[in-house]
């Protein structure tokens, strides 16, 4: 198998713990979707990363959908439970964890990209509001428990300490660690894996 991606995406760094994690053999191709010559679009039409090339050649693409494949083929680490309500609520966390770096992520791009007088303040505002609603729920939803489903490590750890090691990248401004120091708990708990650690985006 083949990952295309960027060591600073948080989507591409959340299968590469799920890989490591899993103990999965892939080879990684570090592609810039954001340069004029990618060729990201041979292999995902949408143009995005991460993209996962199987052994035929063929393409699995969203973080989501190549995390869900990964953790069928070994029964190592298993992050998902098999069905029912307890696997819904895992998707439930990933689905947030995604929704806020979603929503930080065209805040990053608005910023970068357009000249300070073209970006809209209102919108920037928009979206930091659901950056923080999520991160409030996510606090909410963790309150004391060890991992995010509980005394179990699963996908929604994956994808929880993912977004807020992103957001500690990119918006060191975010005081998220001052504001709810569960999650705080949490990220440092999972910075001591060795697949977060050996993908840390400050690795870049």
């Amino acid at each position: 198998m083949k990952l295309i991606g960027s060591v600073t995406s948080p989507f591409v760094r959340k299968v590469r713990v799920v890989m490591a994690d899993k103990k999965l053999d892939f080879s990684f191709e570090q592609e810039n979707v954001w340069v004029p010559e990618t060729m990201i679009q041979q292999v995902n039409p949408l143009g995005k990363i991460p993209c996962l090339v199987m052994e035929d050649g063929s393409t699995l693409y969203d973080s989501r959908v190549i995390a869900e494949y990964l953790d069928t083929i070994s029964p190592v680490c298993k992050l998902l439970p098999p069905n029912g309500r307890d696997r819904a609520e895992v998707k439930v966390w990933e689905a947030l964890a995604d929704g806020v770096l979603d929503a930080a992520i065209l805040v990053f791009i608005e910023r970068r990209d357009r000249a300070p007088e073209l970006q809209s303040a209102q919108w920037i505002e928009r979206q930091l509001g659901k950056v923080h609603a999520g991160l409030r729920e996510m606090s909410t939803r963790l309150g004391e428990s060890a991992y995010c489903m509980g005394i179990h490590y699963t996908l929604a750890d994956v994808a929880a300490g993912c977004a807020l090691g992103w957001l500690a990248f990119r918006f060191p401004e975010i005081d998220w660690r001052g504001d709810y120091p569960n999650l705080a708990r949490l990220a440092d708990k999972l910075a001591e894996r060795p697949s977060f650690r050996d993908t840390a985006p400050f690795l870049a």
